[in-house]
């Protein structure tokens, strides 16, 4: 019997992918615009882009143990993204992945910490790093997640599956457990939404949200791949900083991504 990668992976082979894609995602579009609810409309479709192929189930299973299905799932893009600066390169859950980008290899993080208390003490977090004292106002969680930053300009963006939470795509970050430090919680909610292992590198800011605050860091991949995200994605994409507006649908992302250098966000 074929097993769940070998069954999405056949499945994404079939799909006629139309157009040039680099063309397609170099060339300038429609500007978005946002709803009166705060959800940003992205421009309209490209030419390039397909038809989503039909539901599939996430090779990773849920934190319930149960199989996730995933409703509309993402086309990987073109190998010829990978290494393009100006591209948007997309990946699926057991999709073809290059040995590296931008020199780090991608290749799974087989021995990383499986307990909080493990986690508390991982590495690529920065022990000297001067960052403020976190505020939460009452009613708020905390949460924390690295915005991961290539060489080649480019950041990774997640899809959260089914587009939880009306979130197409999002920053990795997740909510803050209370025996781990934020550095120490934003390194393992990126590797559980992402696949990557992260070193911080700096801090960003701190951001309010609808019902968390957000502490920000910035940092690079060392290692992991992002074949291997689990389950709470359905892709990861590495998207240049001048398009995160063009993937990132909801407000409270804009914030982040204009601290991170994108420019002005869209007109609320």
């Amino acid at each position: 019997m074929s097993s769940t990668f070998e069954k999405y992976q056949e499945h994404l082979a079939g799909v006629d992918l139309l157009g040039d894609p680099i063309d397609d995602l170099v060339k300038g579009h429609v500007k978005g615009y946002t709803k009166k609810n705060g959800t940003y409309v992205r421009p309209h479709a490209r030419v390039g882009d397909a038809v989503a192929p039909d539901p599939i189930h996430h090779p990773r299973a849920g934190e319930d143990g149960k199989q996730v299905l995933i409703k509309q799932p993402h086309h990987a893009s073109q190998p010829s993204t990978w290494h393009h600066p100006d591209a948007v390169a997309t990946f699926v859950p057991g999709g073809d992945v290059p040995p590296s980008i931008n020199g780090v290899p991608l290749r799974a993080w087989r021995d990383h910490p499986q307990t909080n208390d493990g986690w508390d003490f991982v590495d690529g977090q920065m022990d000297d790093l001067d960052e403020p004292p976190f505020h939460l106002p009452p009613g708020k969680k905390a949460s924390s997640g690295v915005v991961i930053q290539e060489p080649d300009g480019r950041v990774w963006v997640i899809h959260p599956t089914n587009a939880f939470g009306g979130y197409e795509a999002s920053l990795p970050k997740g909510t803050a457990e209370p025996d781990l430090s934020l550095q120490a919680n934003s390194i393992k909610e990126v590797f559980e939404e992402t696949g990557l292992k992260v070193e911080i590198t700096g801090f960003l800011g701190d951001f309010s949200r609808t019902t968390s605050v957000a502490r920000m860091y910035t940092g690079r991949r060392v290692g992991g791949s992002p074949h291997l995200m689990g389950w709470e994605a359905q892709a990861v994409s590495l998207c240049p900083a001048s398009k995160l507006y063009d993937l990132l649908n909801v407000w409270s992302d804009h914030a982040i991504a204009e601290a991170l250098g994108a420019g002005k966000p869209p007109s609320q």
